[in-house]
């Protein structure tokens, strides 16, 4: 093979495999931009500005110069990008250094054009710590200006639902504070991107964005179980709140388990398992034999030698069974004679399965010997009882319960006994996963509006972390997500990672 025919069949390797594995994405490979288009100083600006991404954190630097953003014009550094219709925007910002001017401000912005006196809506911090939700209605108009009541904060959103604009801003750990206004000034089409502004012509500032996330949720019209999103499979740092998509796809995947040898993710997708190598990013089916029609409810035993699995069975007219079989692959083995039966926890020394069975029309959370035999309920309790998993020194069943009027995290002793709230607040908790050294639990939060037996696809959601010994409930991920996000067990063997789905019509 001559050197121009070898280039050629690298490229077309390349192009198969970035279109058959989706694992390479422009947000991933684009070094300078990440998911934006284009950068550019809006206005006269003296001192050009810039915009940098650094892939391997995938985060972003701007630097840049301009006047003010308010009154009837703007001057100010902005990297953006086109988009259409209903988005999410949501960003972790910092200012580097003191800064010259306090009004210095950064943040993210809609725009109707590129020209200094165009319509726009925008979400700000400033240096001083002002909070606030910006927009100018007509071309030159003055801007008008929501303060919201929180200063200085980490993460700030700004998102748009038809003719609602709603700016979020909350302190790294707790809950989203919000504004919001409405109006007809913006076309369907606009640039959406992040800015920079001295407030110093003569001055350049410099601001660093992580977690950056640009999200197209579902439209009203979509069915869930039938029509789905695009996913980001994720990781973080739980420590530092540092996320990173290691894989983009235009379709549903869901539930990422961590192998033990800390290599691999398991997740599933359309019915089967996957497996997603971490050094190579290569990912390969795990061979269910007959289980093809398998949910989000898949765990691997304390050992790591064996995967139990949900598998809808034909033979239960379409109902979930719990089954189990080696996490390299194989003929799995059925576990429970009724169903539906929702595999959630196996218990440390291997010999348990604890899941959540519709029994009568009421779904509790049952236990059975893994090889199978009678089931013994846990819980009797009014409402819904889920997501049960046990604690690495298997001394408590961690569950979600919606006994109380909200869903809300309990625990309770193996047998049943000394069930326990652990939650107390107006939000819904789902799905506690305990990390593997046993000292911290991380679950899955929906807002007040969704009803607490529910846990629906495509939601802002919180990722929320709390010490097992109980205490204050610490935001570490703001989300577009929901079901199939953290359904099953997810932290990193060393305790340090977790692993979990967000979604984006892509």
């Amino acid at each position: 093979m001559n050197r121009k025919s070898y280039l050629l069949f690298v490229l077309s390797f390349i192009s198969f495999t970035m279109i058959h594995t989706g694992f390479l994405s422009a947000q991933i490979l684009d070094g300078r931009l990440g998911l934006f288009e284009q950068n550019a100083d809006v206005g006269n600006v003296k001192i050009a500005g810039s915009a940098y991404y650094n892939v391997e954190k995938q985060e972003y630097t701007l630097q840049g110069s301009g006047k003010n953003i308010w009154f009837g014009s703007d001057e100010f550094q902005y990297l953006y990008k086109k988009i259409k219709g209903d988005f999410i925007l949501t960003a972790q910002v910092k200012f580097v250094g003191a800064g010259v001017d306090p009004h210095r401000k950064i943040g993210w912005m809609i725009r109707q054009s590129q020209d200094s006196a165009s319509p726009q809506v925008s979400a700000l911090l400033h240096g001083d710590g002002l909070t606030s939700l910006q927009y100018r209605e007509k071309s030159g108009a003055d801007m008008k200006e929501n303060q919201l009541l929180i200063g200085s904060p980490d993460v700030i959103q700004l998102s748009r639902k038809g003719k609602i604009y709603t700016m979020s801003a909350a302190h790294w750990g707790d809950t989203f504070i919000s504004e919001e206004i409405s109006g007809d000034f913006l076309s369907d089409e606009v640039y959406v991107g992040l800015f920079i502004c001295s407030h110093n012509p003569e001055v350049t500032e410099k601001a660093l964005f992580n977690n950056v996330r640009i999200e197209i949720p579902a439209a009203e019209n979509l069915v869930p179980y039938r029509d789905y999103l695009g996913s980001n499979l994720e990781t973080m740092d739980v420590e530092t709140g540092a996320r990173k998509i290691l894989l983009q796809v235009p379709y549903s995947i869901q539930a990422p388990n961590w192998t033990q040898d800390g290599k691999t993710l398991i997740y599933n997708s359309k019915g089967l398992l996957y497996n997603y190598d971490l050094a190579s990013n290569a990912v390969s089916v795990i061979n269910t034999k007959f289980a093809d029609n398998n949910n989000n409810d898949h765990v691997l035993s304390f050992d790591g030698k064996y995967i139990g699995i949900s598998h809808h069975s034909k033979k239960d007219n379409g109902q979930s069974v719990v089954y189990y079989l080696p996490v390299n692959g194989g003929k799995p083995k059925r576990v429970t004679s009724k169903s539906p039966s929702y595999l959630h926890g196996w218990s440390p020394d291997g010999k348990y399965m604890v899941y959540t069975g519709g029994r009568n029309d009421n779904y509790d959370i049952y236990k059975i010997a893994k090889k199978g035999g009678e089931e013994i309920r846990l819980t009797d309790a009014e409402g819904l009882d889920d997501g049960s998993e046990y604690t690495p020194d298997g001394k408590y069943i961690y569950f979600n319960s919606s006994r109380t009027g909200k869903m809300q995290i309990w625990r309770m002793k193996p047998d049943g006994s000394e069930q326990e709230q652990v939650t107390f607040d107006d939000l819904n908790n789902w799905f506690p996963h305990v990390s593997p050294d046993g000292k911290w639990i991380v679950f899955l939060t929906f807002n007040s509006d969704v009803k607490p037996d529910d846990h629906p696809f495509y939601k802002q959601v919180y990722l929320r972390m709390m010490p097992v010994s109980s205490g204050k409930c610490t935001v570490i991920a703001y989300l577009y997500g929901g079901q199939g996000t953290i359904n099953v067990p997810s932290w990193s063997p060393d305790s340090k990672k977790i692993a979990f789905v967000s979604n984006s019509g892509l």
